[in-house]
This record gives structure tokens, C-alpha cells and sequence, in this order.
């Protein structure tokens, strides 16, 4: 009889998974180009779009540091030994994902590329499905009623 894995049996790390979509919507702008914003909004554009980068970034390096403070992993493919619910988490329950979308939605702004920005829209649907819902299943396998109650507290994005 085989034992289940500590972990959430996640298979692809979240950071390359964006990465992934922001490149093929990248590719898909080679091929027919639709911008965000006219091109007239070029100082503006980038204004927000490197404060957009820079807070997301900003999010998931916070959160990165929770996670050393609890002394429990951050990759979804290793053990969790805590439930992290102070800082960010008081309002979602996935914070780092939120910051990688929100830096996501900076770079397809900096590119001014519409097509990175469904390649943000894809890794939120992708994230959700394949892993957030893994996350959350091992979570509650793991901590019971305890995880339960904050995720009916708290918002699984925002």
C-alpha cells in the first residue's frame, strides 16, 4: 500500500507556467499586433506598467519572506508544515500568484501587447485548475478544519 505524497503534487512551477504564457502571447503579437493603449500613451504606458511590475514582484518577495519566517516551503511540490494567514493572506489565499498576474499584466502592458495580456488571463485559468485546486486539496487533507475555516474566510485571488 502506497502512502500519499506530502505535497501538493503540483507539476509545473508557477513562475515558468507565466512565463510560458506571456511568451506564447508574445509569439501570437509577431503574427497579428493589437495593442493596449494608443501609442501616443508611451510615457504613461510605462509608468504604470514598471509600477505594476514592480508591485507584483514586490508581493511575491514579501510573501516569499512569510514563508521563511514559518519555516515551511514555498514550492507546491514540497511539504507544507504551516498555514501562513497574517500579511497578504488575510486577503487571499494565493497572494504570490496574485503578484505574479499583477507583474504579468505589467509586462504585456510594457510590450503594449494585448495577446501577452490573455497570456495573464491563461496562467490565471491554468493556475486556478492545475494549481491552486491542488494546493487547496492538499491543504485540507493536511490541516483539517483549521485550513477550512480560513479558506471560508478568506478569498481564494482577492
Amino acid at each position: 500500500m502506497s502512502e500519499e505524497p506530502d505535497n501538493a503534487q503540483v507539476r509545473v512551477a508557477p513562475p515558468i507556467l507565466i512565463v510560458l504564457c506571456l511568451l506564447a502571447g508574445w509569439c501570437l503579437e509577431q503574427g497579428q499586433g493589437w495593442r493596449i493603449l494608443p501609442a501616443g500613451w508611451h510615457g504613461p504606458r510605462v509608468a504604470l506598467s514598471g509600477a505594476l511590475i514592480l508591485f507584483g514582484v514586490g508581493l511575491v518577495v514579501y510573501c516569499a519572506r512569510q514563508f521563511k519566517q514559518a519555516q515551511t516551503h514555498i514550492e507546491p511540490w514540497r511539504p507544507t508544515s504551516s498555514v501562513i494567514t497574517s500579511g497578504p493572506y488575510r486577503y487571499s489565499r494565493n497572494p504570490i500568484y496574485l503578484g505574479i498576474a499583477i507583474a504579468g499584466v505589467g509586462i504585456a502592458l510594457a510590450f503594449n501587447s494585448c495577446w501577452m495580456l490573455f497570456g495573464v488571463l491563461v496562467f490565471a485559468l491554468i493556475a486556478n485548475k492545475h494549481v491552486i485546486e491542488k494546493e487547496e486539496e492538499y491543504l485540507e487533507g493536511k490541516f483539517g478544519e483549521s485550513y477550512l475555516n480560513y479558506r471560508r474566510e478568506t478569498r481564494r485571488w482577492l
